[in-house]
């Protein structure tokens, strides 16, 4: 039987950190193996084939995280009809999301495969890159099934307060796509397209895992009825996950017109914020997978109706973040530069430049930590209590924010302008996520409040 996790009851602190650290691990995992798969490209094939992987990193988010935001939205009904007991809504919730996960793919698939050259001549992609990318990009892209099958399927685990199974799945993939990455770019001559096929097979041995866990636990099994289209529970889903795959897209845009930007500063500029933002995920890890953790709790206790639990839990995740964001960033200050040298082998002082733009990044990023994973914390408590239009929103402030710092910044102080976009984005949504999730949890409050005192 599949491992779950009733975190209704118990110490906030311990089951928030117990439910993250194995996220923690797995987040870690998944993004050793991109890391890898930058660093085999650059050592093996130099600064231009890891400024094109690099480079496509905007495009393969503002795809790939649609599936990851409605798989996010998906997962909180899961975990509030599981933290209520309510077996026939469970059954029901994951039966209705599956079939969905099932159509979307399918027109998410054909659109992207679409849009693909016209948005890389869009965003200005150098044309020393250009061909690189976009094969890069079709690969990634045709993985788009089995990208879907791993965010939902994990996502169930995860609302089951199951974190461990999806760390397994993640360390077997990581094994999996570092030996590919070094057969099929060295061993086979695939160039960075091997990078793409090892990257789209991990994620498919990590789905399997994690079906294989959840087929186990018969409970969530979705009956014959559970699977014919049910209206009501479609438009709860689509409420909840529509808005966080919108968020997503609407940050990708932003991130987009950055790389516009950042693509007109020249080669070796990009080549250097690129693969210091191919770091990014590892500085941002820790904060997601906090998240992770605060929106399974908030979800459990919200159907529970244990709305203290939920203040709880929100106070002790903002300083578990605040803490862990100053750490790591002084981790990054110390030994990013270093960090950033293990990908790139090329001519010497083409090498010194792409390393003190990438560095330069990096430090203006981890100053920025600590607003980020607040960010973090409160925009899942919103979303584990099951609103998902302020997050929604605040995706319209990154947007906002990245792209008013993109272009008025560097007339003012140059490529550093660019550095600032990215934490003025973090800083204008995480205000109003703060703002917003003490205002909707007191009304959580008052609303329970007087179901209370009307009850007979």
């Amino acid at each position: 039987m599949a491992r779950t996790k009733d975190m209704t009851a118990g110490s906030p602190v311990r089951l928030i950190l117990a439910f993250a650290l194995p996220v923690l691990a797995g987040n870690g995992l998944q993004q050793l193996y991109n890391v890898v798969d930058s660093l085999i490209v650059g050592r093996l094939l130099g600064v231009t084939a890891l400024a094109a992987v690099s480079a496509s990193g905007w495009l393969d988010w503002a795809v790939l995280s649609i599936p990851m935001g409605l798989a996010q939205g998906f997962s909180i009904q899961v975990a509030q009809a599981f933290g209520a007991k309510d077996g026939p809504a469970l059954r029901r919730s994951v039966g209705q999301s599956l079939l969905l996960a099932a159509l979307i793919t399918a027109v998410l698939e054909a659109a992207s495969q679409a849009v693909l050259t016209p948005a890389l001549r869009l965003i200005n992609t150098p044309e020393e890159t250009f061909p690189l990318v976009k094969s890069y990009l079709r690969i990634i892209y045709a993985g788009l099934p089995l990208t879907m099958a791993l965010n939902v399927l994990s996502g169930f685990l995860h609302a089951l307060g199951n974190s461990k199974t999806p760390l397994v799945a993640l360390a077997v993939s990581t094994l999996v796509n570092i030996a590919l990455d070094v057969v099929l770019i060295r061993g086979f001559g695939m160039g960075t397209d091997g990078g793409a096929v090892a990257t789209v097979c991990a994620q498919g041995v990590s789905a399997l895992i994690c079906f294989v866990s959840l087929a186990r636990f018969r409970d969530i099994h979705p009956t014959a009825g559970d699977l014919r289209p049910d209206v009501k529970t479609d438009l709860t889903l689509m409420r909840l996950g529509f808005p966080l795959a919108f968020q997503n897209l609407i940050i990708a845009l932003g991130g987009l017109v950055l790389q516009t930007v950042v693509n007109g500063f020249g080669f070796v500029f990009m080549a250097g914020y690129n693969a210091a933002s191919r770091l990014q995920g590892m500085v941002e890890m820790a904060g997601a997978s906090l998240g992770n953790a605060v929106s399974a709790f908030t979800g459990q206790n919200v159907g529970a109706r244990r709305l203290d639990r939920v203040r709880s839990g929100l106070r002790a995740s903002s300083r578990i973040g605040f803490l862990l964001a100053l750490v790591i960033g002084g981790l990054i200050i110390a030994f990013g530069k270093g960090l950033l040298s293990l990908f790139i082998r090329d001519e010497e002082t083409l090498v010194e430049q792409v390393l003190t733009f990438g560095y330069q990044f990096l430090v203006v990023m981890a100053c920025g930590l600590p607003m980020l994973y607040l960010l973090f914390v409160y925009r899942s408590t919103l979303q584990g209590s099951g609103n998902t239009l302020i997050p929604m929103v605040s995706g319209f402030v990154e947007l906002g924010m990245r792209i008013g710092c993109a272009l008025l910044l560097p007339a003012l102080v140059g490529v550093w302008g660019l550095y600032f976009a990215e934490i003025a984005a973090w800083i204008g949504a995480a205000v109003l996520l703060i703002v917003c999730c003490y205002r909707h949890l007191s009304r959580l409050e008052g609303a329970a409040q007087a179901t209370a005192e009307t009850a007979p």
